[in-house]
């Protein structure tokens, strides 16, 4: 684990977080498997998962080189069970103060969620290492372009609804990566290593 700065850096280094959306444990482990070992080497486990600390904690072991996070981190208590459990990286859906001083206080990266950008501008007053921007797929790129012209400063990670295929489209626009979810871990192992290696080798 590196500072902040350094696991942001390394998080969105392919213009891609894959988002491992699962039920439980094992099944959120194989999936992010498949995806780190096709290459990508940013994953994050939501915590929607009864499972994720579990699955956190395997990956981490497992993948020392990679970069694996928690998702969907709504309060300190999560945040904090997520960081011991591993999780290098925080995001959430919405903007939380209190998940980004626990982040912050463990030398943890925090991307916090936002829709306007006032939000954007407020999660960026409060230390956001990166902005998720959610849903994108309500917004779009030419929305993600609009706003880096007024915000050039503002590291955007555009997530929800976003097809592999459409990456290239919003790191145009300006966005420092995507996160993507079921478009890139859904079917079989072959199937999410076939989707991702094609997705990384695009992304060099």
């Amino acid at each position: 684990m590196g500072y902040r700065w350094e696991i942001t850096r390394a998080a969105v280094r392919q213009g891609v977080v894959g988002i491992v959306r699962t039920a439980d444990a094992a099944s959120a482990v194989a999936a992010a498997r498949a995806v780190l070992d096709a290459g990508l080497k940013s994953v994050e486990i939501p915590l929607t998962n009864a499972g994720a600390l579990v699955a956190i904690e395997e990956l981490s072991a497992a993948y020392p080189d990679a970069t694996i996070g928690a998702g969907t981190v709504l309060d300190e208590s999560s945040a904090t069970a997520a960081i011991r459990a591993g999780a290098q990286f925080l995001v959430s859906p919405s903007l939380h103060t209190a998940v980004l001083r626990t982040a912050h206080r463990y030398g943890i990266a925090a991307l916090p969620g936002t829709g306007s950008v006032t939000e954007i501008v407020r999660a960026m007053e409060e230390g956001a290492d990166a902005v998720k921007v959610f849903p994108a797929s309500a917004l779009g790129p030419q929305w993600i372009k609009d706003v880096r012209a007024a915000l050039p400063q503002a590291p955007l990670v555009p997530t929800g609804g976003i097809a592999p295929e459409d990456v290239p489209r919003w790191l145009d626009a300006g966005a420092v990566a995507c996160g993507i979810g079921s478009a890139l871990t859904r079917g079989s192992a072959e199937d999410i290593r076939a989707r991702v290696a094609a997705l990384v080798r695009e992304s060099l």
